[in-house]
Formats: structure tokens, sequence, C-alpha cells
């Protein structure tokens, strides 16, 4: 066998972008020829790949898949482009993806891509998302994914094609069709009014605090404006707070909202009713919202120039 020297590794990483030691792995297994090496990378989909990596895949879909009401997976998986995400083979891989998440022991996205694809053993979910990008040619990630298990019942709600995914859980002692319904019209409430809490009394004392000084600081602020006649002392002020703090949390709060589906009641008036209906001890103890790209910085791209650099070339 050739010796496989580190400015030959160099020299096939900057031909095809892919990563040190796939270069040095395809070298190895070539005989330390660059040609067959470069077609191995390519047969591997690392050529492809790993191109794409530096570059930002903020759109994509959320998918979930719920197993006899007890057991419930919720996965983001992104790609570059709108275009991807619409895609007949991009959905059905999104799919697969959330099939894994449901079955899978794994705590991490790095642990679920190293464990055996359920379509294929023989490859790792890391191996299938490599040939996903190779066949797709767009950058694509499994950024996140969350489980849900419970003895009472858990559902899924996704809005938007896939751009938002909700699940919701309670514990039950009654799971019926009037039940689901409900735990569905309750993550469409997740979805739309995006809570931070189930109720207050799961609210952070550090959040508490904090909301409370900045509300403070801006309680102390209006005052200060005020004719001096008119300013009111700093116990008066602490009572404002804790009224308008009272306030936030009735909209940070999933059972202290407003339900969306009838005004007049709050969610938790509504899940009250339909518990007493069927006769139901039911509680909500869990819910799991995604939106697709939070948190990323998008690149922001002139399409026209883009199209126009891609004729050029």
């Amino acid at each position: 066998m050739a010796a496989i020297t580190a400015s030959l590794v160099k020299e096939l990483r900057e031909i095809t972008g892919a990563g040190m030691m796939d270069c040095k792995k395809a070298l190895q297994e070539t005989d330390g020829n660059i040609e067959e090496a470069i077609e191995y990378l390519r047969i591997n989909g690392q050529a492809k790949a790993e191109k794409k990596a530096s570059r930002i895949a903020a759109e994509g879909l959320v998918m979930a898949d719920v197993e006899n009401d007890k057991s419930a997976a919720i996965v983001e998986v992104n790609s570059e482009t709108d275009f991807v995400a619409k895609n007949a083979e991009f959905q059905q891989f999104v799919k697969c993806v959330a099939k894994q998440a449901l079955n899978t022991s794994c705590g991490t996205v790095d642990a679920l891509l190293g464990e055996a694809w359920n379509d294929d053993p023989s490859k790792t979910v890391q191996e299938a998302l490599v040939e996903k990008i190779a066949t797709i040619g767009e950058k694509i990630d499994i950024r996140r994914f969350a489980q849900i298990k419970t003895d009472g019942c858990v559902v899924s709600y996704i809005h938007g094609g896939g751009r938002i995914g909700v699940l919701v859980a309670a514990d039950t002692d009654v799971v019926n069709d009037e039940i689901r319904t409900m735990l569905k019209n309750i993550a469409m409430q997740v979805a739309a009014m995006s809570p931070k809490y189930i109720s207050d009394a799961d609210v952070d004392s550090e959040y508490l605090a904090h909301e409370k000084s900045i509300l403070f600081e801006q309680a102390k602020a209006e005052n200060a404006e005020l004719p001096e006649k008119k300013q009111k002392p700093e116990h008066i002020i602490e009572k404002m707070v804790d009224g308008r703090l009272k306030k936030e949390l009735k909209e940070v709060c999933l059972m202290d909202q407003v339900y969306v589906q009838n005004t007049d009641l709050s969610v938790g008036q509504y899940v009250d009713i339909t518990s007493k209906d069927n006769n139901a001890n039911l509680k909500i103890t869990e819910f799991i919202r995604f939106e697709t790209g939070e948190g990323i910085e998008k690149k922001q791209e002139d399409f026209a120039a883009e199209v126009a650099a891609q004729l050029s070339k």
C-alpha cells in the first residue's frame, strides 16, 4: 500500500472539500490514487456533503410521530431553501428521522447520528444523512429532537405544513376521542400563542425576579415623569408592579391564557369543562413547541444575483 502522506490528504481535501478523516480513509481505500479517491468520496456522498457544511440551513420541516397515545417524538430537520422543504424526498426523509427519534434511547443529536438507521441498519443515521445531502444537493441538518412518554395521553399538531410542531401530554384516566380532540386544541393554542410555562406554579424564580426588576424600573421611570404632587410612594409602585406581573404571567402561562377558540374561557377552564364532561381526572403535564429555524440567523440572499452567478459558471 502506498504511503498516505499529510500532503496527499491535504491535496484531496482541497479538491473535494471533504473532511480530513474522510480524505484519509478514501486514500487508504484506493491505495493513494487521487482520482479514485475523489470517485470514492463522490460515491459515498462526502465530497458534496462536506462542501455544504459551512452553508446556513434555516429552512426545513418540523415533524412528529406518535405511537398508541403513549409515546411521541418531534424533530426539526433543516434545509437551505424552502424549495427543498417542499420536496417529497426530503419530506419522506424527515418522516423517517421522526420515527428514528421516537424509537431511540439517545439523548442527543450526535448520539442519534451514530446509531443504526432504522430504514437500513447497515448504515448509520449520519451516513443516511450524507447520502440524502448528496442526492438532494443541499445542506441538510438534523438540528434537534425531543420525546414525550406518558401513561396518560400525548398528541401532536403540525402547523403550516411543518413550520411549527407541538406535542402536548396529559396525565388522564380517560382517553377517548373527545380527550384527544381537547389535547389537539391545546396543541393548536401552544402553536399560536407560544406559552413559556404550563401554569404560574411552573414559573422559575429567576424569571420572576428578572421580569419584576424590569417592570419596577419601568414603573419608577414613569412615576418620575409625573408632577411631584402626583408621584406615588414606593409601596404603591410595588403593588402596580405586582399587578403588571400577574397580567404578564397570564400571557406566558398556558392555563391562564385566553382560549383562542372561545375567548370567554381561559385554557384552564376549557380543560376543566372537557375533563368534567368526560368524567376524567386530567392534568396537562408537558408541552414541546418547535418552530423551524428559530434562533438561526438566516442569510439574506439576492435570488436574481444567485441565479446569474450560477449561469455564469
